[in-house]
């Protein structure tokens, strides 16, 4: 027989729960009002464990900002159309393909019918909804609108994502021609170079050139100590890793991370990008000031930006502006505090936010594209007289070799 999980009133008005066993929810219902007990909460246990089992497997995995960021835009759309939430997620739970983000959908379609608020359903899975999106929605909650937020939540997502797709794309070629590289240069050194040793040892009387017997002792000590080679590079990048998690890590790596040539710049024009562009989403959804810095200032991804952040709270926290302490930061550029202070003077400050975004949007493009085009080069030369060398080291005692037979 079912046993179910109950929680209500006693005869005296105190609050009590526990268990009762019963053919079905109504029989146990009935079952209970004979004792006298007014139920509030009644659910089979089985079917509870089940479902918490459940959601747990489920809270831990994540999906992609793109499947996010079309259920968001879809959900939107039902909540403008005064669909009622519950028949609007129900719908929406039909419709999503990742099997992950329908699992969490549906879970939350349940709480939300069984009396829970959205942004506090939407917090039981942070894998899949973020901090910024559950502040966004129950700021949509409290002032009714829900759609308008759902909606610029989801243009928020698709601009994250598509950031996301330039980034990636401007790595992908660079990592493809040094695999490659790397390729070519591991089988020189472990296969022809040591063939071709054979052939050199075999004749006592040839005098290599130096270089030649550089790259000879190379491809030897590679083929030795292969194993020193793999085991001091993964040690290197766990002692590097482990060194990174560190607070002081943390904040000396992000420090480097904004000097390094080319990259440094970029990574610094995808932080200010994530900056304006969560702060005006956040502030055009109804989030007070000093909560949307909080949450801010954990998507820039850099610890010395991110404290310029939290002192431009302080100030604001203190009847201060925002755009004095990002100013004497030195960590943004000077159209950020320009736009930013025009935006405050003006009242107008998530619209200049959004331009700013949208204008370091268009520079990142612009900057992914020249480093691209800068790096594809430089590794083909660069490794292409790398092994020009290589070549060359081992052509110049074949021509000797030859001459001699000749």
């Amino acid at each position: 027989m079912p046993i179910f999980e109950y929680r209500g009133l006693n005869k005296q008005g105190k609050n009590t729960k526990g268990m009762v066993d019963a053919d079905n929810l109504r029989s146990a219902r009935v079952k209970l009002k004979k004792d006298g007990i007014f139920v509030v909460d009644l659910k089979d246990k089985k079917k509870a464990s089940n479902s918490a089992a459940k959601r747990k497997s489920f809270q831990s995995q994540s999906v992609s900002v793109k499947d996010l960021s079309l259920m968001t835009r879809q959900l939107a759309t039902l909540v403008k159309a005064n669909i009622p939430l519950v028949d609007a997620l129900a719908a929406i739970s039909e419709q999503v393909e990742n099997a992950v983000l329908k699992e969490a959908v549906t879970e939350i379609k349940n709480m939300v019918n069984e009396g829970s608020t959205f942004n506090k359903s939407l917090g039981k899975f942070p894998s899949i909804f973020d901090h910024i999106f559950v502040s966004m929605c129950e700021a949509g909650e409290m002032t009714g609108t829900l759609d308008t937020i759902l909606l610029r939540l989801a243009e928020f997502k698709e601009a994250q994502a598509d950031l996301q797709s330039r980034v990636r794309s401007a790595l992908t070629y660079p990592v493809i021609m040094l695999v490659v590289s790397l390729g070519l240069l591991l089988f020189l050194f472990t296969y022809l170079i040591p063939q071709m040793t054979i052939i050199f040892e075999s004749l006592p009387n040839l005098t290599l050139p130096w270089y030649s017997q550089v790259v000879i002792d190379i491809s030897i000590w590679t083929l030795a100590y292969w194993y020193i080679m793999v085991g001091g590079a993964v040690i290197s990048v766990l002692l590097f890793l482990n060194w990174k998690k560190t607070k002081g890590g943390r904040v000396k790596w992000d420090e480097w991370s904004l000097k390094i040539p080319l990259f440094g710049e970029m990574a610094r024009m995808v932080a200010v990008s994530r900056f304006t562009r969560t702060l005006a989403t956040l502030l055009t959804g109804g989030v007070p000031m000093l909560q949307a810095l909080s949450i801010t200032r954990n998507v820039v991804a850099n610890e010395m930006i991110a404290r310029a952040i939290d002192d431009a709270r302080g100030n604001i926290s203190e009847g201060e502006s925002i755009s004095g302490p990002l100013k004497k930061s030195n960590q943004f550029p000077p159209l950020v505090i320009h736009m930013v202070s025009i935006g405050e003077k003006t009242g107008d400050l998530e619209n200049m936010l959004v331009q700013v975004s949208n204008a370091y949007d268009f520079q990142v493009k612009n900057k992914i594209d020249s480093i691209t085009a800068a790096i594809g080069p430089f590794m083909l030369v660069f490794m292409g007289l790398i092994i020009l060398l290589i070549v060359i080291s081992i052509i110049v005692p074949m021509f000797d070799i030859s001459s001699a037979l000749g």
